[in-house]
């Protein structure tokens, strides 16, 4: 073997002739590849007066004093180029671009770059990620954007018993969650400071009916409890019209006294007798 087998120095040989010839070109390829820095990676052909020393990554397509020689060191040495060959895993700075260079075996890559497919077990933004939650990130706001048209969000669980949800928390107790909780039907959960948890509404997904309170939405809106319909004096009533018909009301001081009142579409008439609330 005549050369070492990383860097390709060649050995002075026994009973060589010129030893100083060989000991030189060492010398030239040291100072070609050792703590390289190239003043760039992106010029196709030599520049017109470069210094003693100047060293370039050539690009692609070169061309001129540099064809053929795409990928390699070109080191401006002794009046005249000398191209060496890199091998996998070498670094070099970029001066003007400021990047690091690694040769993965057939082309110089930006040493920061992340690949187009990437698979982690664990990901952290700021936060540290733990099995369950193998995701984490800590930041003032997250963006989900579109690219062209819509977007979704999924969130998937295997089975209908299982719960795929948004939890809300404050200093890590929660206190509000909606999803699909141990079921297929959307609901909405709420919890008070000693963590007990209530379900404040239900949507039955093979009707669209919905619940409020603990019981099954037989129609359309189903409430298990007392309901409270905004209240207002004859004098402040609320236009019938621009309510639409169905619409109820309380009234406190109507002819016949304090009761409710649903709109026709035009006016305010009395659950009672259906007569004219004005």
């Amino acid at each position: 073997m005549d050369e070492t087998p990383n860097l390709k120095l060649p050995y002075i040989l026994p009973s060589q002739a010129q030893k100083h010839v060989t000991h030189n070109e060492a010398l030239r390829m040291l100072d070609a590849i050792v703590h390289l820095g190239v003043k760039s990676w992106s010029l196709g052909n030599a520049p017109s007066s470069p210094a003693e020393g100047d060293r370039y990554i050539v690009a692609a397509q070169a061309s001129g004093a540099w064809a053929g020689k795409d990928g390699m060191v070109a080191s401006f040495i002794d009046g005249g180029w000398l191209f060496v060959i890199p091998a996998t895993g070498w670094l070099a700075y970029v001066a003007d671009e400021a990047l690091l260079l690694v040769f993965d075996g057939s082309l110089w890559k930006n040493s920061s770059s992340v690949p187009d497919e990437l698979s982690l077990s664990m990901l952290g933004v700021q936060a540290t990620p733990d099995a369950v939650n193998r995701f984490a990130l800590s930041s003032d706001a997250s963006l989900f954007n579109n690219a062209g048209a819509g977007h979704q969000v999924k969130v998937n669980k295997q089975a209908a018993s299982d719960t795929a949800s948004l939890l809300f928390q404050t200093n890590w107790t929660g206190y509000a969650e909606m999803g699909l909780n141990g079921s297929n039907d959307f609901s909405v959960k709420v919890g008070d400071d000693g963590g007990n948890w209530r379900e404040a509404l239900r949507v039955d997904r093979a009707t669209g009916n919905v619940a409020i309170g603990s019981n099954w939405p037989k129609t359309r809106l189903d409430v298990d409890g007392p309901i409270r319909p905004a209240s207002y004096s004859v004098a402040t009533l609320p236009s019938a019209a621009s309510h639409g018909a169905g619409a109820i009301i309380f009234v406190t001081d109507s002819g016949t006294g304090a009761e409710m009142a649903y709109s026709d579409g035009n006016a305010w008439r009395s659950m009672r007798s259906g007569s004219l609330i004005s």
